[in-house]
């Protein structure tokens, strides 16, 4: 596998070289310097172009980048339509295992594409100046955000009400019914609960990482143990139990937060509790 500063050399390199190019910035993980680097990061880069139809005649250009083993052009698919608007991208996987998802920007929408940045941006180049203010990379966008009085109980609502569905899909024998709502809905709701606490605990100025990758740096041994047991949901015995170590785990944390920071418990928790419990006696 190519290092990093071979990778960068090249990118930068073919920047440097091709007068259609005027801005490079590289984004995420890797600029983060929160993350430990590994071979599995993609290097995120953005080409500011003068011409874009030019670059996208065909692919040839990308060659010199490294040899392919699948590439993906999200622009150009029908399956899932464009949320790039002029932008063109390209996701390579190169033989090397090194990874390059590559978007080409019109120069013109320079502005916007600070605008629109999550703060994870490094400029590589700049030939016309164009950056006036220093830009350094932060994760501060995904730090842990204390949560508001409102915004604590949207969250207990949703996880409860949406419960019901998973209950639901489990009564009536339709387990990729129920399969969908806990992993979609109801656990994205508890880990930002476990997220909150977490910052309530440590205070607001981390991030526990994409897909909260790092939060069972946070948690207790058996607490981790537990919500990846929630995971498990291949039978219908394994689904109520998800479900239940959910439930406790969710309220465990929610306490803890209302508690902590002051706010109202909700009772809804008992009595979906005690709904779940009584249709799982009749179904399950």
């Amino acid at each position: 596998m190519r290092t990093e500063h071979e990778m960068m050399k090249m990118i930068v390199d073919f920047a440097a070289k091709d007068d259609r190019i005027r801005l490079a910035t590289l984004e995420g993980s890797r600029t983060n310097k929160n993350i430990p680097p590994d071979g599995f990061q993609d290097y995120d880069l953005s080409y500011f172009v003068t011409d874009m139809d030019s670059f996208k005649e065909n692919d040839h250009w990308l060659d010199q980048f490294g040899k392919r083993i699948m590439m993906q052009k999200p622009e150009d698919m029908e399956l899932f339509p464009s949320e790039l608007g002029n932008w063109f991208s390209y996701l390579i996987l190169f033989e090397d295992g090194n990874k390059l998802d590559l978007t080409l920007i019109p120069i013109n929408e320079v502005n916007d594409y600070f605008a629109d940045s999550d703060g994870l941006v490094e400029v590589l180049l700049d030939k016309d100046s164009r950056i006036e203010a220093e830009v350094i990379a932060s994760d501060r966008q995904y730090w842990i955000k204390k949560p508001t009085a409102r915004e604590f109980d949207d969250c207990c609502n949703e996880f409860w009400y949406v419960s019901t569905y998973v209950v639901k899909g489990l009564a009536r024998k339709e387990i990729l019914f129920a399969i969908d709502h806990l992993n979609e809905i109801a656990r994205p709701n508890l880990l930002r609960m476990l997220a909150w606490q977490i910052g309530m605990e440590h205070g607001y100025s981390f991030s526990v990482g994409k897909n909260y990758k790092f939060i069972d740096l946070y948690l207790p041994q058996e607490d981790w143990e537990a919500l990846l047991s929630t995971y498990s949901g291949s039978s219908y015995p394994s689904m109520w139990q998800s479900l239940f170590t959910c439930y406790a785990l969710f309220r465990k944390y929610s306490k803890a937060v209302a508690n902590g920071l002051g706010y109202e418990y909700p009772d809804y928790d008992q009595a979906i509790s005690t709904y779940t419990e009584s249709i799982h006696k009749q179904w399950a």
